[in-house]
């Protein structure tokens, strides 16, 4: 008995099953194998696109399958991290976008963490304290410096007191010793024994946290110090070691992606063929997320149940 991988060989069962890293292999095609077969099938004398270059081919595959990521496959990716004290973690490194992030009690059980939208972790100006020789006034001053082939001048970021490697802004130093050690950020005035000022987004125990894109790191809520946090983000699938696969149920769409990708970019091919390969494009990737959406009828019918929803099956 062999496996057919790809349409690009063969594996035989027993190589199959002695090797962990092989399984569940055969649900995908490697991003060459997609190549090549597009090559052989759109390419050529007598075909849609005769004189296309290889690079060309290449340029518009892994567009294909960035784009396919990002709301087609499946391409959200998981990494469980422990929080450290510092409570800042860099982003992964195929980070795009993040789903949601989570901590998992002693059960398991994964606690949904919201972000906090009321701080911030901005840029922090080293600053000088400089005396006015005529009045003898005090006042701050940017501290510059001076670099680079042109001569520059930047500003120089104040740096952590407890760290000489980071950096982080007196506003988020507060917010992770203040209330981000809590874990309830409520904002609420007690009277009488009741509660007011309630703002309901905060009304939850589960910490929060900040994604700091320019500096490419997440920072934490005290609260969350040593726990286990399962990050969940979108990657565009393009692998840096060259072995990029993406689903078989996806297969037909990547090829009217790579298609109607080429056939824009050339003036030689005619409008109406190029508006053709948009339509397929856009049904064989509708069609693919219905494939992927894996829906299944038993599923829905124990959730209803849980509605009082009666579905005759």
């Amino acid at each position: 008995m062999t496996i057919a991988i790809g349409g690009a060989g063969a594996q035989d069962a027993g190589t199959y099953y002695g090797d962990p890293v092989n399984f569940g292999n055969y649900q995908y095609i490697s991003l060459d194998d997609v190549i090549n077969n597009f090559t052989a099938a759109y390419t050529g004398e007598g075909k849609i696109l005769p004189n296309i270059l290889a690079g060309d081919i290449s340029f518009h595959a892994h567009r294909a399958l960035q784009e396919l990521n990002y709301d087609t496959l499946r391409s959200v990716k998981s990494l469980e991290i422990e929080v450290c004290p510092s409570l800042v973690v860099p982003l992964p490194h195929d980070f795009v976008n993040h789903v949601k992030l989570s901590w998992s009690d002693a059960s398991g059980i994964e606690h949904i963490i919201y972000p906090v939208r009321h701080t911030s972790n901005p840029f922090a100006v080293k600053q000088d304290e400089d005396e006015c020789d005529d009045c003898g006034d005090t006042s701050d001053s940017y501290v510059m410096e001076t670099g680079g082939e042109e001569e520059t001048s930047t500003l120089v970021q104040q740096e952590d007191p407890d760290c000489d490697d980071e950096v982080s802004s007196n506003t988020w130093d507060k917010y992770k010793g203040g209330s981000g050690a809590t874990a309830d950020h409520t904002v609420e005035t007690t009277f009488m024994g009741k509660r007011y000022g309630l703002d309901p987004q905060f009304a939850q125990v589960n910490g929060s946290y900040y994604i700091d894109y320019a500096n490419g790191t997440i920072h934490f809520g005290g609260s969350l110090s040593g726990k286990s946090v399962i990050i969940k983000y979108i990657s565009d699938g393009v692998d840096s070691e060259g072995t990029s696969i993406l689903p078989k149920l996806a297969e037909e769409a990547i090829y009217k992606w790579i298609a109607y990708g080429c056939a824009s970019a050339r003036t030689d091919v005619p409008e109406g063929v190029i508006q053709r390969l948009k339509r397929e494009r856009f049904a064989e990737t509708r069609k693919a997320k219905l494939r992927l959406s894996n829906i299944k009828i038993e599923e829905i019918t124990q959730i209803m149940r849980g509605k009082s929803k009666m579905i005759d099956h």
